[in-house]
């Protein structure tokens, strides 16, 4: 790796960048459903999450919770871990193209599912790097 490309990943602010752009899917919709709590409760009722209200809060304080511990680099890991088990989830809830009959529906799950799969492979990635001590090369 050339040394300036090495300089520029070594950064705080190349790794703030990271942490952000790895969370935006969650803490846009985190936001998204705090001002449109109506439709939080309504994305809920439709994949059959009763009561939608608890299940729409906790939503909420998982996607904004997990996202600000990641991006802040405080107990990250923990974030991480809250995210990966609620992306894992949401793939059976929402995303189970297993049990969808129905083209396009049935690959547009299918692709989604594995997005999802991607997104919890970088989250352990940020489980892993929080794990290691500070002085400790990447």
């Amino acid at each position: 790796m050339s040394l300036s490309i090495e300089r520029l990943l070594r950064r705080r602010t190349a790794a703030f960048i990271a942490r952000t752009a790895l969370t935006f899917p969650f803490w846009a919709s985190g936001i998204v459903k705090l001002v449109d709590f109506g439709g939080a409760l309504a994305e809920m009722t439709h994949f059959g999450l009763h009561p939608a209200t608890f299940f729409a809060v906790a939503t909420i304080a998982v996607q904004l919770g997990g996202s600000f511990l990641i991006i802040v680099d405080r107990l990250a890991w923990l974030g991480a871990g809250a995210l990966g088990v609620f992306t894992g989830l949401t793939v059976i809830v929402a995303h189970h193209f297993w049990s969808i009959a129905e083209e396009p529906a049935r690959t547009i799950a299918f692709h989604t599912a594995m997005e999802h799969v991607g997104i919890i492979g970088g989250l352990f990635a940020v489980a892993i790097l929080a794990a290691r001590p500070s002085s400790e090369p990447v």
